[in-house]
């Protein structure tokens, strides 16, 4: 080693390189020690920075001699390059008259760069994580709208007996069920519950309404009534004046003031054998259990359940028969058409239905939901050149419904492809002038979360906070907002949408990062690493970016740091 440490005081400020807006800025000051008479010979200082992937050397440094050193101060401002996120600044010592590949001294000032706003979600896809979804189809509300509708459907029994007997009742009763079902055959729920009466010869336990439950179980299955196990559920009630309760409410044979004096004891919340013997006291009860008490002899079938969303049989015959014609005629409406593409399921299909409709109806509608499908379709492959032809004819389409009318959906989805091409200036214009044009809240939820991720990619943190002031439910939306909160300094409320993220998802391992970001802020190593665990098992990205971002530079040279690294190596390698 050298007598003199030429570098000693050599620094970079800020002390950790950061990637601000679309630059990365540092300063770098030191001085050279001149020491007595003796002067370093032709001194010389050079800045590299360097990766395993690329390398950056400046032009030596400006020196400034003084009485007692050479100083040197200079700024540096760089675009910012992929690369970078992994380099080391290094900082050179040359001297004497000849020039030298090597340095007589040499000192690193920085590891890594800060990258934290890149981290922010805009739709891009990594190849070991859920592909994004990306552009806002127009919808007809028809998805949104709850069709979902009730109805309960009662086979009877005789008093003390499970067993079936298909009389007339019985038999409509599963014939309307099966018309039920086949009107709305999209099933929510499936309830079957064996009730029996209070009557002496219904026994005096349960078993009798759990065999009622059971049986009528087995009869849906022998009339072909097929129900997933998951949506199935099969009990009984006993004890429980609860169906007599609702028996009660459709009886008229007794006046309302007789009527409160029973809801009076049933709800009053005491035990079933206190309630029997109350009721038994009013007035008239005997008249009442010999009318209600047989329709307790029951199972009830309880089924929640919709239509399926799209066209009918006859429509969906119309449908494939324009779509094979050349023509640009077609017996369906512009609303049935939209309705078919917004209910099919794959982007194949949806592509054919909205291409034939730009051939038949002058509207937004189908240029720019064909377009979304383009769009989608591009998420789907790593090709980069399908992906920008993609993205090229979706711009077409865009432009198409550009023409006709000025819609912020149009709008919106020509700035998500923008921000996918980098172009983030633009996009921002765009998804701008989008936000205007409405006041719908579901599309706004959308297009400002957007709009605050690149408020982040932007440098502008404090601004991007208030883009999120949405009801959220995808964990992506939840990190977005705690990253602008945490690089605006807000940790609070940084760590509670980070927890939230996690909540909404903890398969997505960004929500797990910023818990750790913040940790590592705070100095708690230990928090830090339980949180960094975690994140670094779900995606590949945040597992090598761990590797280099100086955030956790501190913890990283700690052997706890690695141990949680080695399982995780071993099982990608695996």
């Amino acid at each position: 080693m050298p007598e003199t440490d030429f570098l000693e005081d050599s620094k970079v400020v800020p002390g950790k390189l950061e990637f601000i807006r679309d630059s990365v800025r540092f300063e770098v000051t030191g001085t050279i020690p001149i020491e007595s008479a003796l002067s370093p010979k032709n001194p010389k200082i050079n800045v590299l920075l360097k990766s395993s992937e690329n390398s950056l050397l400046f032009e030596a440094l400006e020196l400034t001699k003084n009485v007692g050193d050479y100083s040197y101060n200079q700024s540096f401002t760089l675009a910012y390059e992929p690369w970078m996120e992994g380099a080391f600044l290094e900082i050179q010592f040359f001297q004497g008259k000849k020039a030298l590949d090597e340095p007589y001294q040499k000192k690193v000032l920085a590891r890594g760069v800060i990258t934290t706003p890149l981290l922010a979600k805009v739709g891009k896809v990594n190849y070991d994580e859920p592909i994004p979804q990306v552009g806002l189809f127009i919808s007809t509300g028809i998805m949104d709208t709850d069709l979902s509708r009730s109805k309960e459907f009662l086979i009877k029994f005789d008093a003390g007996s499970s067993t079936i007997k298909m009389n007339s009742a019985n038999t409509q009763a599963i014939a309307d069920l099966k018309t039920f079902l086949t009107e709305n055959s999209s099933v929510l729920s499936f309830k079957i519950t064996g009730v029996q009466s209070p009557e002496t010869a219904e026994g005096s336990s349960s078993k009798l309404g759990m065999d009622r439950a059971e049986a009528v179980n087995r009869l849906l299955k022998e009339s072909n009534i097929s129900i997933r196990d998951s949506l199935l559920e099969v009990s009984s009630r006993w004890n429980d004046w609860f169906d007599f309760r609702l028996l009660l409410r459709e009886y008229e044979k007794i006046s309302t003031q007789r009527k409160d004096q029973y809801y009076a004891v049933l709800l009053n919340e005491l035990d079933y054998q206190t309630q029997s013997q109350a009721l038994r006291k009013i007035s008239g009860f005997n008249q009442v259990a010999s009318d209600l008490f047989p329709n307790l002899r029951v199972a009830k079938i309880e089924v929640v359940a919709k239509p399926l969303l799209g066209l009918n049989q006859a429509q969906s015959m119309i449908l494939q028969k324009a779509l094979e014609q050349s023509n640009g005629n077609s017996e369906l409406d512009m609303a049935d058409w939209a309705i078919a593409g917004e209910t099919t399921p794959r982007l194949e299909d949806k592509a054919k239905i909205y291409s034939k409709m730009t051939e038949l109806f002058r509207s937004v509608i189908p240029y720019n939901n064909l377009a979304v499908v383009k769009m989608r379709l591009a998420q789907r492959t790593l090709d980069q050149e399908a992906k920008d032809a993609l993205w090229k004819e979706a711009n077409e389409l865009l432009y198409q419904a550009a023409k006709i009318d000025t819609n912020p959906y149009v709008l919106h989805n020509q700035g998500q492809i923008m921000v996918l091409q980098g172009k983030t200036w633009e996009a921002y214009k765009k998804l701008s002038d989008a936000s205007v044009l409405t006041r719908n809240d579901n599309f706004l939820r959308y297009n400002e979360s957007l709009r605050g991720a690149l408020d982040i990619l932007r440098g502008d943190y404090k601004l991007a906070t208030l883009r999120f002031n949405y009801n959220y439910t995808e964990p992506k939306d939840f990190f977005n907002k705690g990253l602008a909160y945490y690089l605006a300094k807000d940790f609070a409320n940084a760590s509670l949408s980070f927890e939230e993220s996690v909540m909404a998802g903890r398969n997505y391992g960004y929500g797990f990062y910023g818990l750790a970001m913040i940790a590592a802020e705070s100095g708690q190593a230990e928090v830090a690493l339980l949180q960094l665990d975690r994140a670094i098992h779900s995606s590949e990205l945040l597992y090598q970016k761990a590797l280099v971002d100086p955030i956790f530079e501190e913890i990283r040279s700690t052997d706890e740091f690695f141990q949680i690294f080695r399982p995780a190596a071993s099982k990608k390698e695996n």
